[in-house]
């Protein structure tokens, strides 16, 4: 939670807060810009080389990815396509749960997958996402119009602008 930011509030609030901020209690939070970063450390060609990323906003750790982990079997490593899909679906799934609680229809759970597919020479082909959802009192069209609207609007997906990305949405 922010904590550079706290405004005692002796006025009544309106239902939703300004875009930007954030109520929480009686304590406004402006919710400000962030920039994450991750670094990779290659070594040697593009066939024969190998290199390791490290997620340095979070320090959650370091990943190691070569050309085959790409092409071929992961073997344990990972690549620069299922990190994409690690990003999409997370943020699809924060979108989608935003759209859902906007329409007062909070879901009890989602669990989003993305596949990203690559083509060596082409580059990434496409992206699938396939979500499940439990939400009391959503009609499957309800949710895959809402489902829609995620992923127009999921911040990934406008990142990923000029790739086609697909989805099914079904209810649980």
């Amino acid at each position: 939670m922010p904590s550079a930011f706290h405004v005692a509030v002796a006025v009544e609030m309106p239902l939703r807060p300004p875009v930007g901020l954030r109520l929480i209690g009686r304590c406004i939070f402006a919710l400000m810009a962030t920039t994450r970063s991750a670094t990779t450390k290659w070594q040697g060609s593009l066939m024969d080389g190998s290199g390791q990323v490290a997620l340095e906003s979070s320090g959650l750790g370091t990943y190691d990815v070569t050309w085959a982990s790409r092409t071929e079997e992961p073997d344990g490593r990972t690549s620069p396509e299922e990190l994409i899909a690690a990003a999409h679906s997370s943020c699809f799934s924060m979108a989608l749960s935003n759209v859902l609680a906007k329409a007062g229809h909070a879901p009890e759970r989602l669990e989003t997958s993305a596949e990203v597919g690559f083509q060596p020479g082409e580059g990434i082909t496409g992206v699938h996402l396939t979500v499940k959802g439990s939400i009391p009192g959503f009609s499957a069209e309800e949710f895959e119009q809402a489902a829609e609207d995620a992923k127009a609007n999921c911040p990934v997906s406008k990142a990923l602008t000029g790739t086609t990305i697909t989805l099914d949405a079904t209810l649980a």
